[in-house]
């Protein structure tokens, strides 16, 4: 066994905490060995998943290869799963097998998709939280399109393109208003009528964003659902009782029988804790109501100072954080800081997780960035500043580089562009536009950069002596 002094710093999960914990660590030239486990391949870019069902961004862009953005780093890289964490013994089990002594641990496990207890939703309804929901959703949805624009019944038709988003949180909103501008665009390509589709946003309560970060954007979220391509309905503050491989069963307060709604449905609403937590062995009152462990301001697990955790599965009793990309980033980082501190003898500092503003999609090509709840752009400018301020926030600079130009190319070229046969006049009209947009684009890249700085900077302060050691010398 090796002595503590050469055990690596262990990282579970490869999410925003996880992940740029290690990069943080690694740029600020952290001298324990560092090992990062995912069951995935890729990380996960979920702010940006709806910009690539819409086909608006390419795989590569949302979801890079950890091997890519790891490299020349030498964080060493696992594709496992942990089965097993003994606290007490200070080492965890791989899936494979593999056994690893720590010296410090890095908990970002993220949660996964919850769904109430409710019946049939796990089986049949389609989440939205990795790259094998996306392609199965896109696939299925196209499918159904395809379908209805080959029928001449008319109700067979309106069973096919009825879709159900379940959950007025972020998600369901900017899920719901992707697809009242996607699905007419692309239903109209086969031929299509754009009024047959039909889209219902269900919710237990009965007003959108409740006790959400986003919650003061309520009326501004209501008015632009009505303005997309097709009309949302909401359905809200109902209870759903099912999901069958027909639809979704609900049922209102107003109504003594549960009501039948035949459709695809997408769930949004909920997540649960990653099983991995519910072994750990951490007593019921180092939990919350909903099993998750309690941390440290410092971010450190409770009982094990050599453990920190973060994200979803983690809270701080004294100040509990929304499960937002930024809060997670932060938290990533002021953990790296706390590493770097324990490794130079200085005292912790208490992790400072500032939110200043939200994002949210609002359907292709409009978008709300909300900065510190006093400041909103809205439509095309506020989407082109969503989509830079998290194409900017991706993991390593040659990589948000590289997507930044790809979706810069996109805006200009494919979409923007008017092909070889189009007269002079379209295409100086098409120039101007391409120019025109290449400033906003800029300006928007500019604006994402100053933004994710604002949204996601970490405020912590500099690592100070630790109160027992004494001050290392000057230079």
């Amino acid at each position: 066994m090796t002595s503590a002094e050469t055990k690596p710093t262990v990282i579970v999960g490869g999410g925003f905490v996880g992940l740029f914990c290690a990069l943080h660590l690694r740029h600020r030239r952290y001298a324990e060995p560092i090992i990062l486990i995912d069951p995935k391949d890729r990380f996960i870019f979920r702010p940006l998943l709806f910009d690539f069902l819409s086909g608006e961004l390419s795989d590569e862009q949302v979801w890079p290869r950890y091997e890519e953005l790891l490299q020349g780093s030498e964080v060493e890289f696992v594709q496992d799963s942990v089965s097993q964490i003994d606290l007490k013994g200070r080492s965890l089990t791989t899936a494979t097998g593999r056994q690893l002594n720590y010296g410090h641990l890095v908990l970002g496990l993220g949660a996964t998709q919850g769904y109430f207890g409710t019946l049939g939703a796990a089986e049949h309804a389609f989440a939205f939280r990795d790259r094998d929901d996306v392609l199965k959703l896109g696939k299925h949805l196209l499918q159904r399109l395809q379908q209805a624009s080959q029928s001449r019944d008319r109700q067979q038709r309106q069973d096919l393109l009825t879709i159900a988003v379940v959950g007025a949180g972020p998600s369901g909103i900017e899920m719901v208003a992707l697809l009242a501008d996607w699905l007419p665009l692309q239903y109209e390509r086969l031929g299509g009528d754009r009024q047959e589709i039909r889209l219902v946003l269900v919710n237990r309560s009965p007003e959108i964003l409740k006790g959400d970060a986003n919650a003061s954007l309520h009326d501004l979220v209501l008015e632009e659902l009505q303005q997309r391509q097709i009309p949302i309905e909401l359905l809200l503050g109902v209870a759903v009782e099912g999901v069958t491989a027909e639809g979704l069963v609900y049922r209102s307060a107003a109504e003594a029988e549960p009501q039948q709604l035949t459709s695809t449905v997408i769930w949004t609403a909920g997540v649960s804790n990653n099983p991995l937590l519910a072994e750990l062995e951490i007593p019921a009152s180092d939990r919350n109501r909903h099993g998750v462990p309690y941390v440290s301001p410092t971010l450190q697990l409770l009982g094990y100072p050599e453990v920190f955790a973060a994200g979803d599965c983690a809270v701080v009793k004294e100040q509990p954080q929304p499960g937002l990309a930024q809060v997670a980033y932060q938290q990533g980082a002021a953990i790296a800081h706390n590493l770097l501190a324990l490794s130079h003898n200085h005292a912790l500092s208490p992790a400072k997780v500032s939110l200043r503003g939200t994002l949210m999609g609002l359907g292709i090509d409009n978008a709300v960035a909300n900065l510190l709840n006093r400041y909103r752009v809205t439509g095309k400018p506020g989407a082109l500043l969503r989509k830079a301020t998290y194409l900017e926030l991706l993991p390593t600079p040659v990589h948000n580089f590289k997507a930044t130009v790809d979706w810069l190319s996109e805006e200009l070229f494919h979409r923007h562009s008017g092909g070889q046969t189009q007269s002079l006049e379209k295409r100086e009209i098409g120039i101007s536009r391409a120019i025109a947009i290449t400033i906003v684009g800029l300006v928007a890249i500019l604006g994402g950069f100053l933004a994710t700085r604002l949204l996601n900077e970490p405020r912590s302060p500099q690592p100070q002596p630790s109160p027992t050691q004494p001050a290392p010398p000057a230079p």
